[in-house]
């Protein structure tokens, strides 16, 4: 059999209709498939290659750290030098609230990890989420989620967890002094791009503070520059009790954390000791993949030049068949108000070299965000392309 069929018959599947590219090679802006196809990338893994494929950095940070040492014991329990320096990295970034992290290996981890954290600190148990967000697919992730489609065939799952819209500020009395935690993305993403409005989080944040309750910003597709502020929280007056980060966080390793203070996150490790733990979370190499990432976006100072790639896509991506394009940073969502129009777009962009995609409660709206690497002139050609294919289809 071909490489395709065995990945059909042993690499179980997480659609009926996978998209079967063969990648050999995977560069900067571009993947290179087994047929010889060049596709530019506009959906950077969904949010995690920020600095784009195989970043000379990050190959390097992943190459001296595997000469040294892999795993070592589960984390936590060895000082290890790739960990300390990412952390004091990190926390010297944000507020001096958000002084103490925990590494995992991925976004839903980090959410199962500041849910238990909590309500350890709280002592209360009812979590509030939002309408059409998305926090993973673990269990206590997926019980945030609103959608019975996704959610109707796995349950029971985790019991008191409200619902309500987001950027409705009359549904916040919803939050009380039962609450123990309200989460939600800083700028909503599968919904289709929705960044907070009318000083939305300002609101919700003192509600929390008035029940109680602790607030959980979910920066995990939209921290590392992705709204031009390096955590997306930094645009909108607020300051999260926990922050959860992952995707971008990694420059294409698989990394995730959770960060609040040291004060709060003290509860994990006491009645009872290892409250919570992890195997892998914090892998050295991992670590040193994700250190080399914010020194590469420090250092070229790729954050201080998206306002010029922003206003580059909002110049060229306006198009008759596109009905209203929401923006986040370099994170549009374009829609098209029908969803075979949007899947054709998506297949077709596909076999002109151009890798697009839709969210997941969004059918109608293409995503758009690219590695922020993205040059000026593939940015124009990019929009050209995703142009010819709405005109033809």
């Amino acid at each position: 059999m071909d490489l395709r069929n065995i990945f059909l018959r042993h690499v179980a599947q997480t659609s009926p209709a996978p998209l079967l590219t063969q990648i050999v090679k995977a560069r900067g802006m571009y993947l290179h498939t087994a047929d010889g196809q060049q596709i530019l990338d506009l959906i950077s893994g969904i949010g995690v290659s920020a600095l784009g494929h195989c970043h000379p950095a990050i190959v390097h940070a992943v190459q001296s750290q595997a000469e040294k040492y892999l795993h070592t014991m589960v984390y936590g329990e060895f000082v290890l030098s790739p960990q300390v320096q990412l952390a004091k990295k990190l926390v010297d970034l944000l507020p001096s609230s958000l002084d103490s992290v925990y590494f995992v290996n991925s976004g839903a981890e980090a959410v199962e990890g500041a849910l238990k954290l909590a309500k350890k600190i709280t002592g209360r148990y009812e979590i509030v989420a939002c309408r059409n967000a998305y926090h993973g697919s673990t269990h206590g992730a997926m019980s945030l989620m609103s959608s019975e489609i996704y959610t109707g065939p796995f349950r029971p799952l985790l019991p008191m967890v409200r619902f309500i819209d987001y950027n409705e500020p009359v549904q916040l009395d919803t939050i009380t002094d039962q609450t123990a935690a309200v989460i939600m993305e800083t700028v909503q993403a599968e919904s289709g791009i929705h960044p907070p409005e009318n000083n939305y989080l300002v609101k919700v944040q003192n509600r929390c503070k008035e029940t109680g309750s602790l607030f959980i910003l979910d920066e995990i597709q939209c921290a590392y520059g992705r709204t031009g502020h390096f955590f997306a929280f930094e645009k909108y007056d607020v300051v999260p009790d926990i922050l959860l980060l992952a995707k971008g966080m990694g420059g294409g390793m698989p990394i995730g954390a959770f960060v609040s203070s040291q004060e709060n996150m003290s509860k994990l490790a006491n009645s009872p000791a290892l409250g919570h733990i992890t195997t892998f979370g914090g892998h050295p190499v991992n670590c040193a993949a994700a250190l080399a990432t914010l020194e590469v976006i420090d250092s070229e100072k790729l954050i201080k030049g998206l306002p010029t790639k922003i206003d580059l896509f909002r110049q060229h991506l306006p198009h008759p068949y596109i009905q209203e394009i929401r923006e986040g940073g370099l994170w549009f969502a374009l829609d098209l108000g029908d969803a075979q129009l949007l899947q054709r777009v998506v297949r077709e962009a596909a076999d002109e070299g151009l890798l697009i995609d839709w969210f997941l409660f969004n059918d109608h709206s293409l995503r758009v965000a690219p590695p922020l690497i993205i040059s000026p002139d593939e940015i124009i050609k990019a929009c050209k392309i995703l142009h010819h294919i709405l005109d033809r289809c």
